[in-house]
């Protein structure tokens, strides 16, 4: 490995202070075993030759790719503040198949073979960060038990139907419905009329894959600036307040803090998503809400929820719900929303009554990145040696991986079956400007909640629910 280029500005902050700072950020990092004291800042020019912004699963991946393409390649990544900082270190936990368009649009749009083909890719990735993981000793938490999607009304039961026949037609009959019986002998849901289920899902602890896959890309050669802020990216230099990064490439991997960027504000919408978590639970609750083999689990309602039983015993539950901020504004207050904690709790505890009474330690929340038609992408340029990645609206841990992989492929030039799927290249059109963007998404919010009220009310499908496909791009 040559000699590094760049150098390090050290003892610019309260090490102690900034770890007790980011434990604050979510259960994962809260627990996270090792220390969470940023690397040194970046302290002056320098060159590499892949530069990466971000230090969250899709920079991360895409490093540890490159550098087992080329174990000698100069690779830098920069991140504002720590790896796993943003969605990387405080979502849900989920390592799934899901993508954010929908397997029908993405047949509608670039055809079948090539719906099949992105949705074998997704369903390998959930495979291939478990064996990343094991091979470098990562220990994740990782426990493929599969999702499973309650239907608790009678609306809920006539769409999980849907969804099962439409994935039939599709040729895919991985995903299977329960019946009653089956779903009480996996979890403690009384009233439930049945479920959907597929396997390509597994719990993990996103924190410790996230700072794992920081040391194992650092231990072999990669060099993370910490706390080091990017102010601008262009064909081959990042500008930062401390220097300017120059590289044979340049890849972005800043997911929702993209709109922070200049000429970025309108790429992305910030849409936040929020979770509560219990403390670890007795025996005799954890028996009660059963998932014993650890499947992730949601209900089949309009508006998203997602939950996992952790490693340590504890029910981690999340769900959208919290407002779009007027300009993609992104804020730590913006993290936090009292009244959207306490309906998750309730949600919760509607769902498995054994819960009532228990404590709950821990609330969060943090930005995820939404396409305006719902649609994930990887993007490469080879005239100017720009990427980037993202878009994936709660869907990245295994979605990053792919991401990383063909990110890899696509810096160094190789024709794979990767670099053919109908995400790489696919461009989305820019965000209405405020307020009318303000407006849209916060409509679209409205309207899953009027549909869900809707639905318990009357046990049928919402007629808002064509409207909100609409909306969604689906």
């Amino acid at each position: 490995m040559p000699d590094k280029l760049i150098h390090a500005r050290t003892g610019a902050a309260d090490r102690g202070g900034h770890d007790e700072r980011y434990r604050a950020v979510s259960l994962w990092l809260d627990r996270y075993p090792g220390s969470l004291r940023p690397r040194d800042a970046l302290g002056g020019d320098g060159h590499a030759d892949v530069a990466i912004v971000g230090a969250g699963f899709t920079g991360l991946w895409t490093a540890y790719y490159l550098q087992r393409a080329d174990p000698s390649a100069r690779i830098v990544l920069l991140e504002k503040e720590i790896a796993g900082f943003g969605a990387s270190g405080r979502n849900g936990g989920w390592c799934s198949a899901l993508f954010p368009a929908s397997w029908t649009r993405i047949a509608r749009e670039h055809g079948g073979p090539a719906a099949l083909a992105m949705r074998d890719a997704m369903r390998c990735a959930v495979r291939e960060v478990a064996d990343v993981a094991t091979a470098e000793g990562i220990d994740c938490d990782y426990r493929r038990g599969g999702t499973v999607t309650f239907a608790r009304t009678p609306a809920h039961l006539i769409r999980g139907r849907a969804e099962v026949a439409e994935a039939a037609r599709c040729g895919d009959d991985d995903l299977r419905l329960l019946d009653a019986g089956e779903v009480a002998g996996i979890a403690g849901v009384p009233g439930a009329l049945g479920a959907t289920f597929t396997p390509h899902c597994a719990a993990i602890d996103p924190a410790k894959l996230v700072r794992g896959l920081a040391e194992v890309v650092v231990s072999r050669g990669a060099t993370l600036y910490e706390g080091t802020a990017v102010t601008g990216i262009d064909p081959h230099r990042v500008r930062t307040p401390a220097g300017t990064v120059t590289a044979d490439a340049v890849i972005r991997a800043t997911e929702a803090f993209t709109v922070e960027l200049p000429g970025h504000r309108r790429d992305l919408a910030p849409v936040y998503s929020l979770i509560v978590a219990t403390e670890p639970l007795p025996a005799k609750v954890l028996d009660a809400v059963g998932l014993a083999d650890r499947p992730t689990f949601a209900d089949l309602g309009q508006l998203i929820c997602y939950g996992q039983r952790t490693a340590d015993g504890r029910i981690v539950f999340g769900g959208r719900g919290a407002p779009y901020h007027f300009g993609s504004s992104m804020a730590a207050a913006h993290d936090r929303n009292e009244r959207v904690f306490a309906r998750l709790r309730a949600m919760l505890v509607e769902m498995f009554p054994a819960l009532q009474g228990v404590s709950f330690t821990h609330s969060w929340g943090g930005a995820v990145a939404a396409q305006r038609d719902w649609h994930a992408s990887v993007v490469y340029d080879p005239a100017t040696a720009l990427g980037s990645a993202g878009g994936y609206v709660g869907d990245g841990v295994s979605t990053t991986n792919l991401a990383g992989r063909t990110l890899a492929d696509l810096v160094t030039g190789r024709r794979t079956e990767l670099t053919g799927l109908p995400w790489v290249g696919h461009l989305s059109r820019r965000w209405e400007p405020e307020p009318l963007r303000w407006l849209g998404i916060n409509a679209g919010l409205g309207l899953a909640k009027l549909a869900d009220a809707t639905e318990a009310r009357t046990g049928r499908p919402s007629r808002v629910a064509p409207l909100l496909n609409r909306l969604l791009g689906s």
